[in-house]
């Protein structure tokens, strides 16, 4: 059932389709290189530039799978890569020298998937987190240079996110998406270390992997939980040195995230928040006494650097791009080395110096031409909600022009002024591009985040129409010729959008979405159905819920011609759903496009697959939308 609906011989000029980008930029001990994730040759690697001035960067051969991530030991400088085996969703981590000697893998769970987290900072001891086929999360200490392993917790729905530099405390997350609670954890002194592979627990009971009501293992002996009793979900920390802090960003107690410290008597202190913003991510120095914040700023970064005993805070310099998407910082505290991106600029390496705030740029693309201005978008939903969206309007026509809703995944995610090639590609094709923030998107604080949950999705389905709605009030387009796309959650809710709203949209773009909420509970992995219950129901519990909100049951609604993208190796939205949609779609005589990609799972992660996806999109938007409105 696989069919590609054509290609582009050549991207149109100024789209970007072929510009490179670097990501997951991390330091040598010394400061004296950055390692980072980049495609430059066509799928992601490892290169590793030293950073003088006239130096040149060089790939570190670590197989032919692609990468995520790296991050370089404080120890003897090794590196730890997350790889992607096949494209999918299933992680390894496995362990390099800078110049690509002495490879081998660290946690590469047999049926499941490994992630590093951070390393301990006591020799080349990694944290890792790997999760098996039924779903069960353990947390391992592995040494990178003897490949030495320890089991130090484990459990369902549960992260370790951080360890103290003695290895007797840890941070553990625990709990589904939305509701995530930090506990302070002892570890055991004289604990056997694990010589093989990861375990794997019991498969987990229910049809989501869980029973009712059940929000993952409870907490183990002598865990202390932070910000107890508190409304809100803690997503991320990090502990002291010598464990007695934790510094968390979270919303607990409060709509929008900040960065709090928590010690184990129960005593919180707010480092830094701000009514404006969300904290978005920050990076802690080895020492643990600065931290440097990313503030989310209406879609926009904001940078900040903490002195954390003193809880001084002093605002850096705006980064030289809208968007950064990483910060770590080098062992001394006195750089940090962050991934950014804005619109016409791909993602790159930046250095900034903390004391001065001079940013200098270290590796990537420079800014391309070609792009249009992006103009933030503040209006209200049929109930009075303020959404925003992001406007690519088409360079240079006054006119309405055909028009693409594009919605990110997520939804607990946001739409920003980031590099996207695809949107630059979709401009030079005559198409605009409104790119919202509907409801259950993050950056606007913990209520609109969860303003989709479960019942409420519906006012969700009804918020793309409303964006919509918007583009013909502001006169930008043609209410004939727009239509909706989107990607994971984004996909689903193009697909519930199409049915809600038929007539609407004129074409649509599932690309890897879930069609019914039945078969993804069955069919995803354990811990993803674990996780997601908070956000869209109990598949057991709410089951006549979910079965209205899966649009594969109103398909009797679909008018609109539909192209569906899918990538084989999908564990996180398995295949099986697009089959469904396109099935569905044929079976009623609508107009139903397939194009699967055999070699990826739910991103496009090689550079001539997202070519092939972007002028796929391209070629079959201009046919549905340029052409002429039908009579």
């Amino acid at each position: 059932m696989s069919e590609i609906v054509g290609t582009r011989p050549h991207p149109p000029a100024g789209t970007g389709r072929t510009a490179w980008s670097c990501w997951a930029p991390a330091l040598a001990p010394d400061a004296g290189a950055v390692a980072f994730v980049s495609d430059r040759d066509g799928s992601p690697r490892v290169w590793v530039r030293p950073l003088g001035r006239d130096a040149r960067a060089w790939p570190v051969d670590t197989g032919p799978e692609p990468v995520a991530d790296v991050s370089w030991s404080p120890g003897t400088g090794r590196l730890a890569v997350l790889v992607v085996p096949g494209g999918g969703e299933h992680t390894q981590v496995w362990t390099v020298r800078p110049d690509g000697g002495d490879l081998r893998p660290l946690a590469a769970p047999e049926g499941g998937s490994a992630s590093f987290v951070r390393w301990t900072g006591q020799g080349d001891v990694l944290l890792v987190a790997e999760v098996s086929a039924s779903g069960r999360t353990e947390a391992v200490l592995v040494d990178a240079a003897s490949g030495n392993r320890e089991v130090v917790a484990a459990g369902v729905l549960t992260h370790p996110a951080s360890v103290s530099r003695d290895h007797r405390r840890m941070l553990l997350r625990r709990g589904p998406r939305g509701v995530r609670r930090m506990y302070l954890a002892p570890i055991p002194a004289g604990r056997p270390a694990a010589t093989g592979p990861a375990r794997s627990g019991p498969a987990l009971p229910g049809a989501c992997g869980l029973p009712d009501g059940h929000a993952g293992d409870p907490p183990g002996p002598g865990e202390h939980p932070l910000l107890a009793g508190l409304p809100g979900s803690t997503d991320h920390g990090v502990l002291s040195p010598d464990g007695t802090t934790a510094y968390l960003l979270s919303d607990a107690g409060r709509d929008r995230a900040a960065l709090l410290a928590a010690g184990a008597d129960g005593e919180v202190t707010v480092l830094s928040e701000r009514p404006d913003a969300e904290l978005d991510r920050f990076a802690l120095s080895a020492d643990g006494r600065r931290a440097v914040l990313v503030w989310n700023v209406s879609g926009r970064s904001e940078l900040e650097l903490v002195e954390t005993g003193a809880g001084v805070a002093r605002a850096l310099p705006p980064p030289p791009a809208e968007v950064v998407s990483s910060v770590r910082m080098s062992l001394d505290g006195r750089l940090a080395v962050l991934a950014a991106e804005g619109p016409d600029l791909p993602s790159h390496v930046l250095l900034c110096d903390l004391q001065t705030g001079g940013y200098r740029r270290v590796e990537g693309a420079g800014r391309l031409p070609g792009g249009a201005g992006t103009e933030l978008l503040r209006f209200p939903a049929r109930d009075g909600v303020e959404l925003t969206a992001w406007l690519h309007p088409v360079p240079g026509v006054q006119a309405p022009a055909p028009f693409v809703v594009y919605l990110h995944g997520g939804p607990e995610s946001q739409e920003r002024p980031t590099f996207n090639p695809l949107f630059r590609a979709l401009l030079a094709a005559g198409i605009g591009v409104l790119a919202p923030n509907v409801r259950g998107s993050t950056g606007f604080g913990r209520a609109f985040r969860d303003a989709d949950n479960h019942a409420r999705r519906f006012r969700a389905i009804d918020d793309v129409a409303d964006c919509a709605a918007e583009l013909v009030r502001l006169g930008v387009a043609d209410p004939a010729r727009i239509a909706c796309m989107g990607r994971s959650y984004g996909g689903y809710l193009t697909l519930a959008a199409l049915v809600t709203h038929p007539r609407v949209f004129r074409a649509g773009i599932d690309v890897c979405g879930m069609a019914d909420f039945a078969t993804f509970y069955e069919r995803t992995e354990p811990w993803i159905a674990a996780a997601a219950v908070s956000e869209y129901g109990h598949p057991v519990a709410d089951r006549e819920l979910l079965r209205a909100l899966s649009p594969l049951h109103s398909f009797d609604r679909l008018t609109a011609p539909l192209l569906v993208v899918h990538g084989a190796r999908d564990t996180n939205v398995p295949v099986h759903e697009a089959e469904q949609v396109v099935r569905a779609a044929r079976g009623r005589g609508v107009t139903c496009d397939y194009l699967l990609f055999e070699d990826e799972g739910h991103e496009i992660r090689r550079t001539v697959n997202r070519e092939t996806f972007i002028g796929n999109v391209v070629r079959w938007l201009e046919r549905h939308l340029v052409a002429p409105s039908p009579a």
